[in-house]
């Protein structure tokens, strides 16, 4: 009887050991499958981040500012629209219009004022009635009658100079639309994504129980080596 205790206690207890044994085996295989789901994951994640990479440095790589500046130069707005900004040509033929604008009208009247002026000193010291009956009418009095010499001296002088400041007007708003758009030609090489070298995060210190700001500054992306379960 005894005999037969002690082999039923001994078959018990050899179940306990090999369930015990079933169990670790079975966290084993668990650890050594999370570590597996985990490192496929990042793998993924690594893959899906340096095609996002590749994608935008290729994007990146169709702008170029050199392009941009030459375009700009020969066509205002061509530079702008390489850059895929349409919007800004209506801007850019806005302000080059209104110096050329100036110029055409300043010249006009410089012309009729430089006309009307050496009319009357032709007239004053020779006496030719000619040249002074072909003085324009818009640069006269309303009763028809002329200007002193000195006032289309004087006015002359002043469209000349409105002329000028014309040119140069043009000049500075040409010069601007090139660098406009060298700048957003260098400005769309620039990764403005959220996989950044440094990033900068909101935090909050349990301790002190005060928000605050945490700057991340990657300097080299970490390498991840497959992980090796011995069992």
């Amino acid at each position: 009887m005894k005999s037969y205790r002690l082999l039923i206690l001994l078959i018990i207890c050899a179940c306990c050991v090999h369930t015990g044994h079933a169990q670790d085996d079975k966290k084993a295989l668990t650890s050594a499958n999370s570590f597996a789901n985990r490192d496929s994951v990042d793998l993924i994640k690594d893959s899906a981040r340096k095609t996002a990479t590749a994608k935008r440095d290729s994007a990146r790589k169709k702008f170029d500012p050199k392009k941009a500046t030459l375009r700009s130069a020969i066509l205002p707005g061509w530079g702008q629209a390489y850059n895929k900004q349409y919007w800004k040509i209506p801007i850019v033929y806005g302000i080059i219009s209104i110096p050329t604008v100036l110029y055409f009208y300043n010249n006009s009247y410089y012309k009729k004022t430089k006309f009307a002026y050496e009319a009357l000193y032709a007239y004053q010291n020779g006496g030719d009635t000619n040249l002074v009956k072909q003085i324009d009418k818009s640069i006269k009095n309303q009763d028809g009658s002329l200007l002193s010499i000195n006032s289309y001296q004087s006015y002359r002088n002043a469209f000349r100079q409105g002329r000028d400041y014309a040119v140069l007007w043009f000049l500075l708003a040409w010069g601007l639309q090139v660098a406009d758009a060298t700048v957003f030609g260098h400005l769309n090489q620039f990764d403005v994504s959220s996989d950044l070298s440094m990033e900068i995060t909101p935090t909050f210190s349990p301790v002190t129980r005060t928000p605050g700001l945490g700057l991340t500054l990657n300097l080299k992306p970490p390498t991840r080596k497959a992980t090796v379960v011995v069992r």
